[in-house]
This record gives C-alpha cells, sequence and structure tokens, in this order.
C-alpha cells in the first residue's frame, strides 16, 4: 500500500547538482546556484573539460527553468548535452536530456517532453546511472499524470515509490506520494489523497526538502479546502508553503500556490480575492511562459468574473477557447475541467467543434507518449 513506510528515507539530496556543485543543497536558493553555475561552468570550459561543463551546464539548466528563465535553461541543457556528448559520457548526456525534458513537459510540448525522457531514461540504463534513469522514468510518470491518464501511469508511480523506498531516496519518496495524492484527490477520495499528502509532507520535513514540503502543504491545502470547508486552515498551509517557495526562490511553486489560493477563497465564495489571486497566479505562469498554469489561472479568473457579472454569453466564449488550448496541449483531465465548469456557471454544454464531447475523445497520451511509458523497466533500477 502507498501509504506504509518500509524503508526510512535519507537526507534529501540534489543529485542535478554535480561535479564542483556537487556540494549544493537540495534547498540552496536558486539564485545562488545559478551564480556559481555560470563561474564553475567558465571555469570548466577555459580548462577543456568538457564532462564538468556538462556537468555545471545541468545545474544552471535546472536554476533557470525553475526561476522561470525558459530561454536560458533551453540553451544551457542544449549546451551541457554537446559538452556531454563530445565527452562520450552517457550519464552526463542522460542527465542533459531529462533536464530538456522536464523543461519540455514545463513549456506544454508533451510529446517532446516523452521523447527526451525516453532517452534519457534510455542513456542512464547504458552508462550504468540509475538515479538519472530514475529521475527520467518518474518524468515519465509526471508527464502522463498531469495528461490525466491515471490507469497508464499509476501503477508506475507505486512501482517508483516502492524503488524510492527501498533505495532510502527521500525526494524520489516525497514525489511519488504527492503524484499518487494528486491522482487520489483527483478522482475524489479525499481521505486518500489526505494521508498521502501528510505522509509526504512530514517524509520532507524529516528530510529537510524545503520544495517537497511546500507542495506538500498545497495538496493538504486542497483536500482539507474541498472536502471539509476549512478555509482558513487550507489559507494558514499555504502561507506556511509561500514562505518556503520564497526562501529557496521556486517560480514555478509560487505561482501555483498563488493559484490555490484563489481556488480556496472561490470555493468559500469569496470571488473578489479568488479574482485577485488567478490575476496574479495569471501573469506570473505568462512570465515564465508555462501553459498549464496559464491556462489553469485563466479557468480561475473566468470562472470568478462569471461570478461577479460577467454576461454568460462571454463566459461561454472564453470557456470554449480554454478548452481549445487545453486539447491542443494534451491536457484531458484540465480540458474536462473546463466542461465541468461551464455546466457549474449555467452555460454548457459548450460548442465542440471537434466533435468528440466530453469523455468522447481519443486516447490521452500521444504515440510517443505511449511507446516511451511501454519500454519503463523500473527493475532497471536495481
Amino acid at each position: 500500500m502507498a501509504g506504509q513506510v518500509t524503508e526510512m528515507p535519507t537526507m534529501a539530496s540534489a543529485p542535478e547538482y554535480q561535479g564542483a556543485l556537487g556540494s549544493l543543497s537540495v534547498n540552496a536558493s536558486l539564485p545562488e546556484v545559478l551564480a556559481r553555475g555560470v563561474r564553475e561552468l567558465r571555469a570548466a570550459e577555459e580548462a577543456g573539460d568538457r564532462r564538468e561543463a556538462a556537468r555545471c551546464g545541468l545545474a544552471v539548466a535546472e536554476a533557470c527553468r525553475r526561476l522561470g528563465r525558459i530561454d536560458e535553461a533551453d540553451r544551457a541543457w542544449k549546451a551541457s548535452y554537446r559538452a556531454a556528448r563530445s565527452a562520450g559520457h552517457e550519464g552526463a548526456m542522460a542527465w542533459a536530456l531529462w533536464s530538456g525534458g522536464t523543461l519540455a513537459r514545463q513549456r506544454g510540448a508533451l510529446r517532446l517532453a516523452y521523447r527526451l525522457l525516453g532517452l534519457a531514461a534510455e542513456a542512464g540504463e547504458r552508462g550504468g546511472d540509475v538515479v538519472v534513469r530514475g529521475y527520467s522514468l518518474a518524468g515519465l510518470a509526471e508527464t502522463g499524470r498531469i495528461q490525466g491518464d491515471y490507469e497508464a501511469v499509476g501503477r508506475l508511480h507505486e512501482q517508483l515509490l516502492a524503488e524510492a523506498r527501498r533505495r532510502g531516496e527521500a525526494r524520489h519518496t516525497v514525489w511519488a506520494l504527492e503524484g499518487i495524492a494528486q491522482m487520489h484527490r483527483n478522482t475524489g477520495s479525499y481521505d486518500k489523497a489526505l494521508a498521502l499528502f501528510e505522509e509526504a509532507a512530514e517524509t520532507a520535513s524529516r528530510a529537510e526538502d524545503r520544495r517537497g514540503w511546500a507542495w506538500a502543504l498545497r495538496g493538504i491545502a486542497d483536500v482539507v479546502s474541498v472536502r471539509d470547508g476549512d478555509v482558513e486552515r487550507a489559507l494558514s498551509l499555504l502561507s506556511r508553503a509561500e514562505e518556503a517557495c520564497r526562501e529557496v526562490r521556486l517560480a514555478g511553486a509560487l505561482a501555483y500556490n498563488h493559484k490555490m489560493r484563489g481556488n480556496v477563497l472561490y470555493r468559500a465564495g469569496r470571488y473578489e480575492q479568488a479574482r485577485e489571486l488567478y490575476a496574479q497566479a495569471l501573469e506570473e505562469f505568462r512570465e515564465m511562459e508555462e501553459p498549464r498554469g496559464t491556462a489553469l489561472s485563466t479557468l480561475g479568473l473566468v470562472k470568478a468574473d462569471a461570478r461577479l457579472g460577467r454576461d454568460a454569453a462571454h463566459t461561454a466564449a472564453e470557456l470554449t477557447g480554454l478548452r481549445t488550448t487545453l486539447d491542443r496541449i494534451g491536457l484531458r483531465h484540465a480540458r474536462d475541467m473546463v466542461d465541468k465548469a461551464a455546466a457549474e456557471l449555467g452555460v454548457g454544454p459548450l460548442p465542440d467543434p471537434a466533435g468528440d464531447g466530453p469523455g468522447e475523445a481519443g486516447p490521452v497520451l500521444p504515440a510517443v507518449g505511449a511507446e516511451a511509458l511501454r519500454k519503463v523497466d523500473v527493475e532497471g533500477l536495481r
């Protein structure tokens, strides 16, 4: 069962910080990681050490990605890959591909994410690096999960959780617990979701993983809001999580925190306040070119505006456009949320030019995603 702890996780580590940056904590401030990464990258390039350049470039790519500096992150992971390839180091190539695949998912390029993460897993296996292989398989699982195909990735999440516990990897244990919890929350199993989010928060706290802890608190806040209607507890949890996000400078996590605060306020009927939070989150997501967060914040904004008197025709038009956007990205679960919003607001059913109404769409995963997940072998992590 997902809620049973079989191994005591060690302190959280950040394996994407390597070489000269290997001493950095998982909680290191991202501007600090970026500054050190750039310095060490230049030194490695001047010394002609291509493997070290690949390692330092990886840290630069990840810091830029998490800070929302998307174009810089894109250049950095590609440069890291080129350096790793020229050094002939499969493990370093795998890490660069993992970074590129994670960035692709963040940008909404899900087919590219599946391709890069699948290549990363293969390179990690060839290079004998079980850590990057595990991170890459987790990336594939998360990509499928945010698309809403829980049947395809539910068992993989459970397998990765078991493996993370066996290896004592606190950060991956927290990630897997939160992913499984989110699927339970989205399918209405609130008690299971809450128990798993709470376990994730406790595990992250023991391992001193501030990022994982902040995400877990956000999940707890969501469940106590939707299940119990406990607005003040939810807002308090989100305030604690926001403090952690600001401490480490987690731009994406902070934007999702603000969107969740909007959700909590919306459920409580505090529509003006909810609208302000959705607008803030929308601006943050647009700044970092994060289409999924942009779409979800837009949905919240449309709903709040409708509750504040926006006419039904305008609301329906906005929801129809948003559903088209989510279809293009491939976010089936979020698309279904739009249809539910239309029903809730009394403007549904929405016109459907594609002719595939709610629940009638084809497979969630693109062919490249289905193929990448078919190849997954968690036993290869042993």
